[in-house]
């Protein structure tokens, strides 16, 4: 091939892969293909320009394989291309046989367990008794966790000639009369409030102490038996009664006392302390224990209207505290003013009775 026509034939090759990048698929497949013929077509002589026309097409036939990867497009028949397209078919051929496999497994398992069931259902009612007692027993179980374990929380107030407190104390367990603490030597514990006999001592006969925590039973019941040697506490409701409130007692008569504000849906009823830390120098329950016995002593009606004006005080004791205080302060004065009063009706007295005898005289 002389050096004339290699150059018309780089010319047509160098416009085809500009048509290549710049055109259409349809038209790039067109071009190159006619590049391809017609290096094919021309039959170079066994020379340096034979080598040149063989480079320029294996450049043009690995262009065109680029190009139709890129735009998705299947090779051209025959050699890779060919192979490629029959593994491609293999593969997708193998994935429809194996899902194929994997649904008729799925509906025979389903198809063998709807049987079984039938089988149960229709020849042998034993099985299906026993099925419907374990579900049933599941059942109960579930409803004895969440619900009470009795309709009524608390029996009716008693009777004459029995004696029942006008008012009704509950009491959270834990951080208001105990501290759960835990060590590496000891482990958890609970640590036992101070003033906790002298409460129970004072209120017991003006008040049904109830214990209303949280905590289950099996952790709770042995606590109380701790803390309460001497039978103090009337009533004990643990984690199955906490959604109730009592609706046996009237609720003008019942007090409320725990650390969280959240714990009641009755805000009037509770009256909050401070979450105790196990500090051994706390004193919170001996001042409890004179506020309730105050109330209780003052014959008062209805407590939430007492327990209304502490509602907002960030520590309820330290307030009736000041308040006693301030009460004490009053009356202590009015006593130094009578006492006064008396004292100045004394010496008129005796200056008038002395003004009689010497007058008389």
């Amino acid at each position: 091939m002389s050096a004339t026509s290699v150059f018309p034939m780089c010319v047509r090759a160098s416009r085809g892969l500009l048509r290549l990048r710049n055109g259409a698929a349809g038209a790039s497949t067109t071009a190159v293909a006619d590049i391809i013929r017609m290096l094919s077509t021309d039959k170079p002589p066994a020379s340096s320009g034979g080598a040149t026309g063989g480079l320029a097409q294996a450049i043009l036939q690995e262009r065109l394989q680029q190009q139709q990867q890129s735009q998705g497009q299947p090779p051209p028949e025959g050699g890779t291309g060919e192979k490629d397209g029959e593994q491609t078919e293999d593969k997708k051929q193998k994935e429809n046989t194996a899902y194929a496999k994997k649904m008729v497994l799925r509906l025979a398992g389903l198809m063998g367990v709807g049987g079984a069931v039938g089988i149960v259902y229709i020849f042998d009612p034993p099985v299906l008794q026993q099925l419907k007692r374990t579900y049933k027993y599941f059942q109960d179980y579930r409803q004895m966790i969440i619900e009470p374990t009795s309709p009524k929380l608390l029996p009716d107030p008693l009777k004459e000639p029995y004696y029942q407190p006008p008012y009704t104390l509950v009491l959270e367990l834990t951080d208001v009369l105990l501290h759960p603490e835990w060590s590496l030597s000891t482990g958890w514990r609970f640590k036992k409030r101070p003033g906790i006999d002298y409460l129970f001592q004072q209120l017991a006969p003006l008040y049904e102490i109830v214990i209303f925590t949280a905590e289950t039973g099996m952790t709770a019941y042995p606590l109380i038996d701790s803390i309460d040697p001497q039978g103090f506490v009337m009533y004990r409701l643990f984690r199955d009664a906490t959604r109730r409130f009592l609706p046996e007692r009237d609720t003008s008569k019942v007090i409320v006392v725990d650390c969280k504000r959240e714990a009641f849906s009755l805000p009037l009823q509770r009256h909050g302390l401070k979450k105790w830390d196990g500090n051994s120098e706390d004193r919170t329950l001996y001042d409890l224990a004179n506020f309730l016995k105050t109330i209780a002593l003052s014959g008062v009606d209805d407590v939430r209207s007492v327990l209304e004006n502490y509602a907002l005080e960030d520590d309820p004791i330290e307030a009736f505290k000041r308040r006693q205080a301030q009460l004490a302060q009053e009356e202590e004065q009015r006593l130094a003013e009578l006492s006064q009063q008396k004292k100045q009706g004394l010496s008129l007295g005796s200056i008038t009775s002395r003004f009689w005898r010497s007058k008389q005289q």
